[in-house]
C-alpha cells in the first residue's frame, strides 16, 4: 500500500478539472542496527553497531546532499541503545514513506555476501537463524514480553506467526529490496546472497515499506576489512542511495507524474 501525499489545498475527491494528487516520497527513516550496550556481532576488530552507524550516517549525508526535498530521520546518530519497538515508533511518528535498517552478519568464517531482507515467512532454517540472531537483542530490554506481545525470540513458532505482519507493504518492500540488491551486485561489485524474507522485530510495527540490509559478514576477514574501511562504507552507502533514488523516481512516475 502506498502512502499518497495529499493535495496542497483541501478539495473533494474527484473534483472536475483538477488533476489527481501526485505521490511524493517525502520522508525516509534510517536505522543503524544495535548500539550502546548492544554491540551486535563482531569480527577481529569491527563491531556491528559501529559499522552500521557509519554506513547509515554516510547514506543520510548523500540523501540530504542530493535530495533536499526528502526529510531524513535517524533512529540514532550516536552510540546509544534504542529498543526495537522504538525504532519502528520513530518511523511511524514521522509518517515515513520508507524504513531502512542496516546491519552486519555473522556465521562461519567462509560465509560472505550481502543480503536484503523484507518482512515475510522464512523459507529455510538459515533464514530463521538470521532473524533469531537479530531479534535476540530484545532480551536486553526490560519489558520485552509486554512490548512484543509475548514474542519469544528463541521460538520458531513465534517467528512463523510473527512473519505474517507487514503484508500490506510487502510489494513495495520487495521493490526497494530488489533495487538495493541490484546495486550491490552491479555498481558496488559485492557478492550477493539475494533478497530474502523472515520475521524481523525491527520491521514489525512499521507502517510503511521496510527493509533490513545485512551489509556483509564481520566473521569473514576480507569482508570485515572492507566494511571497517571508510571507502567500503561509502561504497555501500552509495549503492543504497542509488537504489533509493531509483525507487523514489519509479513510485513518483507510477503515481501521478
Amino acid at each position: 500500500m502506498l502512502f499518497l501525499a495529499g493535495p496542497t489545498r483541501a478539495v473533494a475527491p474527484g473534483t472536475p478539472g483538477l488533476p489527481p494528487a501526485k505521490y511524493h516520497l517525502r520522508t525516509v527513516v534510517l536505522d543503524a542496527g544495535h548500539g550502546g550496550k548492544d554491540r551486535g556481532c563482531a569480527g577481529v576488530k569491527a563491531r556491528e553497531a559501529d559499522v552500521a552507524l557509519k554506513i547509515i550516517l554516510e547514506l543520510g549525508r548523500q540523501i540530504e546532499e542530493n535530495m533536499p526535498d526528502v526529510k531524513v530521520v535517524y533512529t540514532r546518530k550516536t552510540d546509544v541503545f534504542v529498543e526495537l519497538t522504538d525504532r519502528a515508533g520513530i518511523a511511524n511518528k514521522h509518517a515515513a514513506d520508507l524504513f531502512i535498517s542496516v546491519h552486519c552478519n555473522a556465521s562461519a568464517p567462509s560465509a560472505y555476501g550481502t543480503e536484503v531482507w523484507t518482512m515475510g515467512p522464512h523459507k529455510t532454517d538459515a533464514n530463521l537463524a538470521v532473524a533469531k540472531r537479530e531479534n535476540a537483542v530484545i532480551l536486553q530490554e526490560d519489558n520485552y514480553k509486554a512490548n512484543y506481545n509475548g514474542f519469544d525470540p528463541t521460538s520458531p513458532q513465534s517467528h512463523i506467526l510473527f512473519s505474517l505482519y507487514q503484508s500490506a507493504h510487502v510489494v513495495n518492500s520487495i521493490r526497494f529490496a530488489q533495487k538495493v540488491d541490484r546495486q550491490f551486485r552491479t555498481t558496488v561489485g559485492r557478492s550477493s546472497r539475494g533478497v530474502k524474507q523472515a520475521g524481523f522485530l525491527v520491521l514489525w510495527k512499521s507502517t510503511m515499506p521496510s527493509v533490513l540490509i545485512e551489509s556483509g559478514f564481520l566473521t569473514n576477514r576480507a569482508e570485515e576489512q572492507y566494511l571497517n574501511d571508510k571507502s567500503g562504507q561509502s561504497y555501500m552507502a552509495a549503492g543504497i542511495y542509488r537504489a533509493f533514488r531509483d525507487y523514489k523516481n519509479e513510485l513518483e512516475a507510477m503515481n501521478g507524474e
